[in-house]
């Protein structure tokens, strides 16, 4: 969602700031701003409603600056605006700051302290600035016991950046529950949401923990936690390329990452298995999993719908029962938990803040946990018991595409390890059919004329949709409906197809897209009956089959594959559907209206 980004050092902070806030335009959000100051001192703000280009605009090219902040905000208080947009000052202007996430008792802070105050804004922000200003100036606290004083008061998420004008050359950064990162410089440092927004400027990246604070200059990085004790932290290094960031010669991102999923689903073979060519996981989350009698998947979005794959995984080659959960009702509404609890945490950057409330809970309570996660060093992955990566690479576009095939193919993987160690399976075939779903969702690709045809005349003009299918083709059907209705702004729905005469075929009326999957051989012939009682009704019918289960009249037909894995294959008609459907529309693909890509607020 929201992403900061500072820097402090000797070259011009300006170009650097815009680059940050332009790598993390894929988080989501709905206006930006800037502080810099120069080398006379002097504080320059500038903010702007819109696209970082707007923001550009606003600022004065003659201006120089050696130390800076800057924002992307996503709105939770107040709408999109150019007064709600970050950097927030106090009144003498002394104090300047950026803030990600929620603060809750935002309302009760300021009724006790600034009841007088008029804030210029709708947001929960603001109240952090005044505070500072209120502690340093009312109760002549220094800087960072001011800024102590204040986040003791604070309870929600907070990732913060300050800077005090009494202070040049001096950035103040703290977290709680919202990421944020250091970045280590030679003569300069930055901070960040994201190692994206600064990986062309350094690749060594510290952490900053919950309830820290960092005082950062150009020659140094100092840690404290809560009660000013310094803390030491080695540097990791971002092991993704700034040429991996880039479109290249596509129009958008989420048109590239599609066409990477086949080169994903390889690497992910090549980064799960041995010298000897056999599929491995770590030893240790094996007999971890193999002690459990139940596993947890919590997730939210498309990382949920990968989990219910990986239930049909689990239970099937693992023989491991296996329940899926959304993270935001997982965290408030615990259920009764077997004996023998193993959580698994899918999430694309390993900062989903749902899912995060869970894992505290689960860590307070010591059970076992993995992550799922793209992003090394993540929140998630550096809590949780144990994490396996995805290997896809930076994932850019808002609707998720390569991460959803490289987690179903991780955890196909680990299933089948602990299916061969439990005995529930008796052969390797993994890494022979993650290579054959590779080369199909390659063909599917190089035929995107079609889809594109489909999209065009069934998807262009319509306000409804429904995604259709039985066993694993329901479970797409949920994840090509969250791509569409993201990106397309279609009002879509993903059913099982035998629960249509259960109420939903009262929808269908004339011209309504009915797109149906049909990859399931026992229950084919029930899906197609379906779809034939969608057409009495007037519906408009796409058929996607599988080859071996197709009819000539089918629309879209993909290659036969291990039948748990069709979802790799089946979703990328899906995923190119939503991508046409979106583009015919004249909608921002890579940046749907509301949405943001890395959800850190609950």
């Amino acid at each position: 969602m929201c992403g900061i980004v500072g820097y402090v050092g000797s070259k011009n902070a300006v170009p650097i700031l815009l680059n940050g806030l332009d790598k993390l335009e894929y988080r989501g959000y709905d206006s930006a701003g800037l502080y810099i100051m120069n080398n006379r001192n002097e504080g320059f703000v500038f903010k702007a409603k819109g696209r970082i280009n707007a923001l550009r605009e606003e600022i004065d090219p003659s201006v120089q600056a050696s130390v800076g902040i800057g924002h992307t905000r996503w709105a939770t208080h107040g709408e999109p605006s150019a007064i709600n947009a970050h950097p927030h000052q106090s009144f003498s202007q002394r104090f300047t700051l950026v803030h990600n996430g929620v603060i809750e008792n935002y309302q009760e802070i300021k009724e006790q302290y600034l009841d007088e105050t008029l804030l210029l804004s709708d947001t929960d922000t603001e109240i952090i600035v005044h505070m500072l200003a209120y502690f340093s100036e009312k109760e002549h606290l220094p800087t960072l016991d001011a800024l102590r004083q204040t986040l003791s008061l604070l309870k929600g998420s907070y990732a913060i950046a300050l800077i005090d004008e009494s202070q040049p050359g001096t950035i103040f950064a703290a977290k709680n529950k919202s990421p944020l990162l250091l970045g280590k410089g030679e003569g300069f440092n930055v901070i960040c949401s994201d190692a994206m927004a600064m990986i062309k400027e350094t690749n060594q990246f510290v952490e900053l923990m919950d309830k820290e604070i960092a005082i950062v200059t150009k020659d140094e990085l100092i840690i404290e936690n809560a009660n000013g004790d310094s803390l030491s932290r080695d540097a990791y290094t971002a092991e993704f390329d700034s040429e991996d960031l880039e479109k290249g010669a596509y129009p958008y991102y989420m048109a590239k990452e599609i066409d990477e999923q086949p080169a994903v689903l390889r690497r992910v073979v090549q980064a799960y298995q041995t010298q000897e060519g056999n599929l491995h996981v770590d030893q240790v989350i094996v007999d971890a999993m193999l002690q459990s009698d139940r596993l947890y998947i919590i997730a939210a979005g498309t990382s949920y719908h990968a989990g219910l794959v990986g239930k049909r995984l689990f239970e099937q080659l693992s023989g491991i029962p296996t329940e899926v959960h959304v993270a935001s009702e997982f965290g408030y509404h615990m259920p009764i938990l077997s004996n023998n609890p193993f959580f698994i945490f899918i999430s694309q950057s390993g900062e989903t803040a749902d899912s995060r409330q869970v894992l505290v809970s689960v860590n307070e309570k010591n059970y076992p946990s993995l992550t799922i996660t793209n992003a090394v060093g993540s929140t998630l992955s550096r809590e949780s018991t144990f994490t396996l990566l995805l290997h896809a690479g930076p994932e850019i576009a808002v609707a998720s595409t390569k991460a959803y095939t490289a987690q179903i193919s991780v955890m196909a993987i680990l299933s089948e390890v602990i299916g061969l160690e439990k005995g529930v399976i008796t052969e390797s075939t993994m890494k022979h059919n993650l290579s054959t779903a590779a080369v199909a969702i390659q063909s599917i690709i190089e035929s995107k004329e079609l889809i594109e045809d489909l999209a065009s005349k069934q998807l262009s003009l319509t306000d409804h949709a429904f995604f259709i299918g039985r066993g694993l083709d329901h479970l797409v059907a949920l994840e090509a409906a969250l791509k569409l209705k993201e990106i397309s702004y279609i009002h879509t729905e993903g059913f099982a197809a035998g629960e249509l005469k259960h109420g939903t075929i009262a929808l269908i009326e004339k011209g309504t897209p009915i797109i149906a999957f049909v990859t399931e051989k026992t229950t084919a012939g029930h899906t197609r009956g379906n779809v034939q009682e969608t057409i009495a009704r007037g519906a408009n019918t796409v058929i996607i089959s599988m080859d071996g289960l197709s009819r000539p009249e089918d629309h879209v037909i993909i290659p036969e594959v291990h039948p748990l894995l069709t979802p790799l294959v089946s979703v990328i008609p899906a995923q190119l559907l939503a991508y046409y459907a979106s583009l015919h529309r004249g909608n921002d693909v890579d940046k749907p209206r509301n949405l943001a890509k890395s959800v850190t607020v609950e």
